[in-house]
């Protein structure tokens, strides 16, 4: 604990150091940092993706520093400080897991999350979403969405039902095709259609977000080796040709 305290202390003291000496740092504020955040938690993402333990402690760095940073001009401002987002999250913590700190009894993390939900709406919420930000992927923030109102009962009973309504919009995309309506009704049903698969693969436990990246990463890679293979110009290729590469490709991901 004591090397932990040091290390934090250490790079408090380095803030200091670089909103007073460095030409760069003096002039950054809370605007200008906001995309190089972003950055550095898709750099993060990467890491755990590739389950890179070395990179996850890196990244982990990087972003200490900008919390440290945003921290660190809300003190110039004289609006708050970084102990005063500490004790903010230590009181949060508490509060919101009484299994712990009280004397509510859960059976599993499934009773966590709905007493989580249903201790924020005391605390002033206004909306079981208003935790989600606007700023989310559409993927990532339909998940949480589905995630939050299940904690309050708006949910599927079984797995089939929400199968049953994938399939449902699919057939009313199709029907928006086949009828050749407008563009904005045929990205309605397709938004709904993405929507419902979100749900679905919530019920099965599995990460959309997560599925979709590990599908990306796989036409990457198998495409990047047709690029490599290809004895002339793809553009000169036939999609069978490139076809065919594209299965030697698979084979040999088996192999690995």
């Amino acid at each position: 604990m004591q090397k932990k305290v040091a290390a934090f202390e250490e790079l408090l003291k380095i803030m200091d150091d670089l909103r007073t000496q460095c030409p760069w740092d003096k002039k950054q504020t809370i605007h200008t940092l906001r995309n190089l955040t972003i950055e550095e938690t898709y750099e993060l993402a990467d890491a755990i993706m590739n389950e890179d333990f070395e990179g996850i402690k890196e990244e982990l760095g990087d972003l200490m520093l900008h919390v440290v940073f945003y921290a660190k001009i809300a003190e110039e401002k004289k609006v708050f400080d970084i102990g005063d987002s500490l004790e903010h999250l230590n009181k949060k913590l508490i509060n919101r897991h009484p299994h712990i700190y009280g004397d509510v009894t859960v059976e599993n993390a499934d009773d966590v999350k709905k007493n989580w939900e249903q201790i924020k709406m005391t605390e002033g919420k206004k909306s079981v979403l208003s935790g989600v930000p606007s700023s989310l992927p559409a993927i990532i923030k339909a998940y949480r969405m589905q995630d939050k109102t299940a904690q309050v009962g708006f949910e599927w009973d079984k797995t089939d039902q929400v199968w049953e309504k994938v399939q449902e919009e699919l057939g009313e995309l199709q029907e928006t095709v086949d009828k050749k309506m407008s563009k904005d009704k045929v990205e309605d049903e397709f938004g709904d259609v993405l929507f419902a698969l979100v749900n679905y693969a919530r019920f099965l436990g599995i990460d959309p977000e997560t599925a979709l990246e590990r599908t990306n990463r796989k036409f990457k890679s198998r495409f990047e080796y047709i690029e490599k293979a290809a004895d002339r110009p793809l553009e000169e290729m036939s999609l069978q040709e490139m076809d065919a590469l594209w299965n030697k490709a698979k084979k040999i991901e088996r192999k690995l």
